[in-house]
């Protein structure tokens, strides 16, 4: 009797998997996969493992799709899967919201190429991406006057001596060439010299011009720009 019970339960909303959906599904998944990855390293404001983390959003919608198509097929194997997934931890640490959002999307997409209604997600998907890249395109193109940017410059003398009024000659190069310059900070040895100034620039020539111009007068020291938005620990 319990068997039987058993095979009843079981055959509860059972249904066969269709092989050509599921094959389609996976498909449309590679290729929106592949979107998704290529938005992220083009729009994404994440620093680092960009080209590493990008990776895993294939993974995750195909291995999204073939969950929710077995799992559909199947009231008893959709019960299971709730115990299974309980059970399941994951330790990779998510550093950015960002990350997270894009790993959402991923899951979402699967979700709908697995339950079989492609049109509206890849629609509604597209939608999210578009509206996504607009958003941060109007952030990159906002003028570097208004953002800021943070310029760390780094120098270690050879010759074992420190110029004299060395932060009076920076200063006097930067502001030859940026509208705002606000020192964060100056850590000066023996021999090498630390510098971070919070500056403002009208255009991306101009940090270049200003660049040239610094290591002409210092061709030793070392000089990096770095986006304030990105930027988190100054």
């Amino acid at each position: 009797m319990d068997n039987k019970l058993m095979d009843a339960f079981q055959g509860i909303g059972a249904a066969s998997i269709s092989i050509p959906q599921l094959i389609f599904s996976l498909l449309i998944g590679v290729g929106f996969s592949w979107v998704i990855s290529w938005h992220f390293r083009r729009f994404g404001a994440t620093l680092s493992n960009r080209e590493e983390f990008d990776q895993v959003f294939p993974f995750i919608l195909l291995t999204t799709i073939l969950i929710i198509t077995v799992v559909k097929s199947s009231l008893a194997l959709s019960l299971g899967l709730v115990g299974a997934l309980s059970i399941v931890r994951f330790r990779t640490p998510i550093k950015e919201p960002e990350e997270l959002a894009y790993l959402f999307l991923s899951i979402a997409v699967g979700l709908g190429l697995g339950a079989g209604q492609a049109t509206p997600t890849i629609t509604a998907g597209l939608i999210i991406l578009i509206v996504m890249g607009l958003m941060r395109k109007r952030k990159l193109d906002k003028p570097l006057a208004k953002k800021g940017i943070y310029m760390s410059v780094d120098w270690k003398s050879d010759s074992g001596k420190i110029p004299e009024n060395i932060l009076g000659q920076l200063n006097s190069l930067i502001l030859e060439r940026v509208s705002a310059c606000d020192l964060r900070r100056y850590d000066i040895r023996s021999t090498t010299l630390e510098a971070t100034y919070l500056i403002g620039a009208s255009s991306v020539d101009d940090l270049d011009l200003l660049s040239t111009k610094i290591r002409i007068t210092f061709p030793e020291i070392g000089i990096t720009f770095l986006d304030q938005s990105q930027f988190h620990g100054i």
